[in-house]
C-alpha cells in the first residue's frame, strides 16, 4: 500500500472499482476535529437538520471546480450545516507539497480559507487521514448526514446539482431521487489549480487522466444508470 500522504498522484492511491466508507442508512463516523481556526469540535455536532460533508484540498481540481456552487448550497438552504473536510493533497506538487506534518495540513487549510475564501467551516483531519479513510478515502467524496447521525445521500464524487437535489429532497420529506453522475472538473479551474501546486502536479494528474476517465466517466456513471439506490430521509435511524 502507498504512504496516505503520497508525494505524486497516482491511479492506484484510490479504488476506482469499489465503494468504500458508510452506505446510506449506516451510521456516520465521529470523530473530534481541529478546525482550521484551532477550534476543537465533535464532527457530528452539528446545527441544524443535516450536515453537508464534502472531502476536498486545494490541489484537487474537483473541489475547487466545485466550491462556489457548493458555498451557495451552504447559504441559500435554512437549517443546514455545512462543511468541508480537508483530506491529504489530491495533486501534490513542488509549491504545495504533500503533508509532512499535521501543521502542514494545517497551513494548507488555513490557506484554503484565506487565500481562497472558503466559507463553509473547514475541519482538518490528522495527519495520517482517519477520517477520510474512515469515509472512503476519495478526494472529492460527498455525505449528507441527518440529526440521528445516519448517512442518508452519498457519492464517492461531488456531484453539487445531485448534491442539491437530495439535500432539498430530504428537507421536504420526500424521497431522494437524485443520482450523483461523476462530472469533470471544469478546465480552466483544473489547469489553474495544477500549475499553481507546482511542477509534477499536472504531469501525474494526465498521466493517470486515460485511467481516470474509463473508471468514472464511462464505467461508474454507465454502472449509476442501470442500477437503483438506497434512499435515506429526515428520520432515517441506524
Amino acid at each position: 500500500m502507498p504512504e496516505y500522504n503520497y508525494d505524486g498522484f497516482a491511479t492506484d492511491d484510490y479504488d476506482f472499482e469499489n465503494i468504500v466508507g458508510p452506505m446510506v442508512g449506516e451510521k456516520a463516523p465521529d470523530f473530534t476535529l481541529t478546525t482550521s481556526d484551532g477550534t476543537t469540535l465533535s464532527l457530528l455536532e452539528f446545527e441544524g437538520e443535516f450536515l453537508v460533508l464534502e472531502m476536498g484540498s486545494i490541489t484537487c481540481p474537483l473541489f475547487q471546480s466545485r466550491r462556489p456552487v457548493m458555498e451557495a448550497v451552504a447559504h441559500d438552504i435554512d437549517g443546514v450545516s455545512s462543511a468541508v473536510l480537508y483530506v491529504r493533497e489530491a495533486h501534490p506538487g513542488a509549491d504545495i507539497p504533500s503533508h509532512k506534518s499535521f501543521d502542514d495540513k494545517m497551513a494548507c487549510a488555513a490557506r484554503l480559507k484565506a487565500a481562497d475564501g472558503e466559507t463553509r467551516r473547514v475541519y482538518v483531519d490528522g495527519f495520517e487521514g482517519r477520517a477520510h479513510q474512515a469515509y472512503g478515502s476519495m478526494p472529492n467524496a460527498v455525505f449528507i448526514i441527518n440529526k440521528n447521525g445516519c448517512v442518508v445521500f452519498r457519492s464517492e464524487w461531488n456531484n453539487p446539482t445531485a448534491t442539491r437535489k437530495a439535500l432539498l429532497a430530504l428537507k421536504a420529506g420526500n424521497t431522494v431521487r437524485a443520482k450523483s453522475y461523476f462530472r469533470p472538473a471544469m478546465p480552466n479551474v483544473a489547469l489553474k489549480t495544477l500549475r499553481r501546486a507546482g511542477k509534477g502536479s499536472a504531469a501525474d494528474f494526465f498521466k493517470g487522466l486515460p485511467k481516470l476517465i474509463w473508471t468514472n466517466v464511462i464505467k461508474r456513471n454507465l454502472r449509476l444508470l442501470l442500477t437503483g439506490h438506497v434512499s435515506g430521509s429526515r428520520d432515517t435511524t441506524c
